[in-house]
């Protein structure tokens, strides 16, 4: 009797843990399988939630498609806010039964439980109405008038009143183009959005985000991108149409040599099936269709706390996520506006470890940290009132060190603004020029022969390119090289950078390039091989390694405005100046600063011809030779304007 009775006790609990283990999808792999923990997961979010799809009317009868996800324990008794995220991308997998392997915007979301809406934007996928790219915010709406703030609002409001089991509160994030959708968001939100997380957003496509940076077409990115998107869809359909191109080769060098002019891009592959390449050659300035649709402008009066995030290292993005932040600071002074910046890649944070970019190391999980220990949290304290709110109003990961820095305002307060100059025999210094004599060095700069952004060859505009190594550019002729000798202290730079050059040229146009580089000795502990691997798990010997801190191009004719530009005078001296994305890393001791100067950074920039023409529609005929002069005499300092915080001995890179 007594065994039988624990027979059953034990078939009972075999049978309660099996049930356990199935519902919570974390059932055994297949004898001799690998678990697969997105598998997993992917089981545990069918066995979790239920999913809707809706079509959410919008001020102006225009339905958006929406999908929902409410967790099957939800009650009116056990409520959940809202997670929206808003996209150009598609939603799919669509179809009530068909779900995704998480939701959220990390595992961490998934397994708390929210309820989860997404959302394709207005004129994309299952949408009805007009796509517009980065679609104007309209500050003076009125009745059925709509934008990205307007359609936001109401959709929150109709989930509001139509979705059972919420607890009042919105919580939104995006990265990329859903980032621009979750800054728009920000503006006349609904009172019920507490939170809101833009990352990497894009802010304006002409100055600094994806297609321009000061003007300057970043092609690889523009191309690739918008050959592929901007395909016509003419109903609402569950499947993206990516016509995209055929390159032929997977040199990016050889092939942009190809479509320049630009012009050749629509004879050669587009043959004008994409409109936004079209629209995009018509405005070749800074212009009030550029205007209308940079976000920073109408970043004020925010309600709900904002968690800005981007990536140190993101090639798209940067601006955006350093802008967006900037502009809501300011304009909300007493609002709850936190920074993040982290050493990432595009998008970097939402996945993977975080602990390198191509060869260079961080030496601990960025990513996950970031998820950990900020994402969530955020989320979890204003949403969920879980947790106190900590957080740093800028939680910025420094460079060189690695570790992860806490500042009251962002820059920090305590920076001191010096300047690098520029001096004879390509050395840089703290020290002003001293020599009386005209000083200048000049190098040729041939549209034929364009300096290489990157080593390796690549189609896609390679991400690795803003921390790679710069060795092979610097032996270059036409790329003009300074350095200090090494350093006897840590130098931190944090904050934005400014380039301040003296230059002239023989053509009447020219792009100008700046790069801040750091020069690692020339022997490190990883430079010794070990079997199978080397010490740090580097790829390669970082014994002298140029690593890439930041690098930015200027199109001269837009030296004085980005709305009217103007020619050089050939052989005249000129002011070329311009704003760097921020940075913060160290230098450490025993390193060197060092400053690259060049005019072109192919096929990363599109070519300038180097003669005042517009360059969308420039002839073959019109690219030309010249000669660049950098000019650093005490009259003529060219200079790079940097914000350094305070050490207990502050060091000059000249000793």
């Amino acid at each position: 009797m007594q065994s039988t009775k624990h027979s059953r006790r034990l078939l009972c609990a075999i049978s309660l843990l099996s049930l356990m283990i199935a519902t919570v999808g974390l059932a055994r792999a297949p004898q001799g399988a690998a678990p697969d923990p997105a598998a997993d997961l992917a089981a545990w979010v069918k066995a979790s939630y239920t999913k809707y799809e809706y079509r959410v009317p919008m001020r102006d009868g225009v339905k958006l498609f929406t999908a929902v996800y409410i967790p099957k324990d939800a009650t009116t008794y056990r409520t959940y806010p809202i997670m929206m995220l808003r996209t150009p991308y598609g939603i799919g997998p669509y179809g009530v039964d068909d779900y995704p392997g998480k939701l959220g915007p990390s595992e961490l979301f998934t397994r708390s439980k929210y309820i989860f809406a997404y959302q394709d934007v207005r004129g994309q996928m299952m949408s009805e109405g007009e796509f517009v790219n980065m679609r104007p915010i309209n500050p003076a709406k009125k009745g059925t008038d709509t934008d990205e703030s307007s359609d936001s609002n109401d959709t929150v409001a109709w989930l509001l009143k139509n979705i059972p089991f919420h607890n009042g509160k919105v919580g939104i994030w995006g990265i990329s183009y859903p980032g621009f959708y979750a800054a728009a968001a920000m503006i006349d939100a609904n009172p019920a959005i507490r939170a809101i997380s833009p990352q990497a957003p894009i802010a304006d496509w002409f100055i600094g985000d994806d297609f321009h940076h000061n003007g300057v077409v970043w092609l690889p990115h523009l191309f690739n991108f918008i050959s592929g998107f901007d395909v016509p869809r003419p109903t609402p359909t569950t499947v993206r149409a990516r016509a995209g191109v055929e390159h032929g080769t997977a040199d990016g060098y050889e092939f942009f040599q190809g479509i320049e002019p630009l012009s050749l891009a629509d004879e050669k592959y587009l043959k004008h099936h994409v409109a936004y390449w079209d629209e995009f050659l018509q405005h070749p300035d800074y212009d009030a269709f550029w205007k209308a649709a940079s976000l920073t402008q109408h970043v004020k009066d925010i309600r709900p706390a904002v968690l800005t995030v981007g990536g140190w290292f993101d090639a798209e993005d940067l601006y955006g996520a350093l802008h967006i932040f900037e502009a809501a600071d300011k304009n909300n002074p007493e609002g709850s506006i936190r920074l993040v910046m982290g050493p990432w890649p595009h998008g970097g944070w939402a996945g993977g470890d975080g602990e390198r970019l191509g060869d260079v190391r961080f030496n601990s999980k960025t990513g996950v940290f970031f998820r950990e220990h900020i994402e969530f949290p955020f989320f979890e304290h204003y949403l969920k009132e879980h947790g106190e709110m900590n957080l740093p109003h800028a939680y910025v990961f420094e460079t060189g060190t690695n570790a992860w820095r806490e500042y009251d305002s962002w820059p920090p307060p305590n920076v001191t603004k010096k300047s690098l100059y520029l001096g004879a025999a390509h050395k840089l210094s703290f020290d002003a020029p001293h020599q009386s004599a005209e000083a200048f060095d000049e190098y040729t700069s041939d549209p034929a022969k364009p300096v290489p952004y990157y080593d390796k060859p690549n189609i896609d505009m390679a991400r690795e390119y803003m921390d790679a190594d710069q060795r092979n550019q610097g032996r270059r002729p036409d790329v003009e090289v300074y350095q200090t000798e090494p350093l006897g202290a840590d130098v931190t730079l944090a904050g934005p950078i400014k380039a301040s050059l003296q230059v002239s040229t023989t053509g009447t146009d020219a792009d100008w390039v700046l790069k801040l580089i750091d020069v690692y000795p020339g022997t490190m502990p990883d430079d010794n091989p070990r079997p199978g691997t080397r010490a740090g798990g580097n790829a390669v010997p970082m014994g002298g390694y140029e690593q890439l801190v930041r690098g930015e191009v200027m199109r001269g004719r837009y030296r004085n405005s980005f709305e009217k530009p103007e020619p050089f005078e050939p052989g005249k001296m000129a002011k070329v100046e311009y704003v760097l994305p921020d940075i913060n890393h160290t230098f450490r001791t025993g390193h060197r600063i060092m400053v690259q100067i060049q005019s072109s950074w192919f096929p990363l920039a599109d070519l300038n011809p180097q003669t005042y023409v517009n360059i969308y529609t420039a002839k073959a005929s019109d690219f030309h030779k010249a000669q660049m002069r950098v000019y650093h005499s005490p009259n003529a300092a060219s200079r790079v304007e940097v914000w350094v915080l305070p050490t207990e001995s502050a060091p000059n890179p000249a000793q």
